[in-house]
């Protein structure tokens, strides 16, 4: 058997070669290469030994895995954190040609032996991330409670270079009783990345933070349901573990709330996601990758996935500004046979696809509810449903508030190997869950269960591997 052809070897969703993997890390872009890093136990298929592996890609679905880039030490294991491009050089660690790539994570020092206090530190690298010095100065900031991990650091950009600093938001774990626990984001500033000073906290977040700017209803070929606004009007978001989410403004110290807390993915293995930091402004968009939280992967030499990488957005819609996530068109590379058929009216019984089968799917789907109480999709004998009393959808035990809108609603779905991705409304429900297939079910179909349902429009298209 083949390297990355296993059974439940996912073909388009990120997987370790061997070993365990969880958390993303240090996602950043540099000369034209999308550098992942990742939660990783290269000794075996269980949590442990944590280091930070490290994939490179040109477009996000061809993915390279390379050697480790940061492995445990006396400071503690590899946890988690973040990466950017030190463009001007201010912590002085560039020694050539290329920029520096810098790498803030957290050394968890309950794993070390003798145990040490866990703490924030930094490595950089100088050519491309191949390879990696941890900072002589570590730990750029020390022990705040057991519980103070996952740097995420950005640059906010002034006028000039001794205008501009970066931040940091870090997860700060300050104690109290079980019932009464206090979770932290709390914020801190610095001009070299060295030296980090404490500015303000939100509370009511657990691990793995993101933090990030966003307009509001950019112009978007699948804003389905909202109406496009000033392209002026930005927001920040900070970002949680859970997936969980709130939307305010941003003064350079303090984040002020100016939503409750939403939901970003409704599915049961979506966890701890981060954005990219340093995607060129000729791009612009803002990219999320996610840890698949599953069950262990039976008999396989790896454990885990990544979810499909998505562009986030801001978009309004009649109860208030949401967070909407997509599939990135980079994945329209992988296509090999794409099927289009419209206008069909479905009963019970009926089956409009029943022509078409393959092993990978990319699914979008324009359905028109018309007189049924429930429609959905048979994908390789899984099954997605509707319920339209209801104005939700479900599958493998989650489900998604999902109003029709003028009487329909779009999903997009992604079938691989070990997992199925959902997104409702050009992604303004998403629902990731990891499902191991029957290998030799390759089976598509669309159902009503009751009075007739009409495909309006449906492209399924059949996607070759990305390794």
């Amino acid at each position: 058997m083949g390297k990355y052809t296993e059974k439940y070897r996912p073909q388009f969703h990120f997987t370790a070669e061997t070993g365990w993997l969880n958390d993303p890390n240090g996602l950043v872009f540099y000369d034209g290469e999308y550098h992942l890093f990742f939660q990783h136990n290269p000794y075996g298929t269980m949590w442990g030994n944590m280091t930070w592996g490290h994939a490179v890609s040109p477009d996000l679905v061809h993915w390279k895995q390379l050697r480790n880039a940061l492995e445990p030490d006396v400071m503690g294991t590899m946890y988690s954190g973040s990466a950017v491009v030190d463009w001007e050089n201010s912590a002085g660690f560039q020694s050539g040609g290329e920029k520096t790539l810098v790498a803030i994570y957290t050394a968890e020092g309950a794993c070390a032996t003798p145990k040490a206090p866990t703490t924030q530190c930094m490595a950089y690298s100088n050519d491309k991330g191949r390879s990696w010095t941890k900072y002589s100065g570590n730990p750029v900031i020390g022990q705040i409670t057991p519980g103070n991990r996952d740097p995420k650091v950005f640059r906010i950009k002034g006028k000039n270079a001794e205008d501009s600093r970066w931040i940091m938001v870090l997860y700060v774990d300050e104690g109290g009783q079980a019932s009464s626990h206090v979770h932290s984001i709390q914020f801190f500033s610095s001009k070299d990345l060295k030296s980090w000073t404490y500015m303000s906290k939100v509370e009511g977040f657990y691990e793995c933070p993101d933090f990030f700017e966003l307009p509001v209803d950019p112009p978007s070929p699948e804003g389905y349901g909202v109406t496009v606004g000033n392209k002026e009007n930005r927001k920040w978001v900070l970002f949680g573990a859970d997936a969980r989410y709130v939307i305010g403004s941003f003064d350079g110290k303090q984040f002020v709330p100016e939503t409750c807390k939403h939901t970003g993915d409704w599915g049961q293995n979506f966890y701890a996601a981060q954005t990219y930091s340093d995607i060129p402004e000729a791009d612009g968009r803002r990219i999320i990758i996610g840890w698949m939280k599953g069950p262990d992967y039976p008999d396989m030499p790896f454990n885990q996935q990544m979810s499909f990488p998505c562009e986030l957005s801001l978009r309004t819609f009649p109860e208030g500004i949401r967070l909407c996530k997509y599939p990135v068109r980079e994945i329209e590379s992988l296509y090999e046979k794409t099927t289009v058929k419209s206008g069909i009216s479905v009963k019970p019984g009926e089956n409009p696809l029943s022509d078409v089968q393959s092993e990978l799917f990319d699914i979008d789907a324009e359905i028109s509810a018309g007189s049924s109480s429930e429609f959905g999709f048979e994908l390789r004998g899984q099954k997605i449903s509707y319920v339209v009393g209801d104005g939700e959808v479900f599958f493998n035990g989650a489900f998604a508030r999902l109003p029709l809108l003028d009487g329909k609603i779009k999903l997009r779905i992604l079938v691989d190997r070990a997992s199925i991705e959902i997104f409702g409304n050009g992604g303004r429900v998403a629902i990731s869950s990891c499902v191991f297939i029957n290998p030799e079910n390759r089976n598509l179909g669309f159902y009503s269960s009751s009075g007739s349902a009409k495909l309006a429009k449906i492209r399924i298209s059949s996607l070759k591997s990305g390794w």
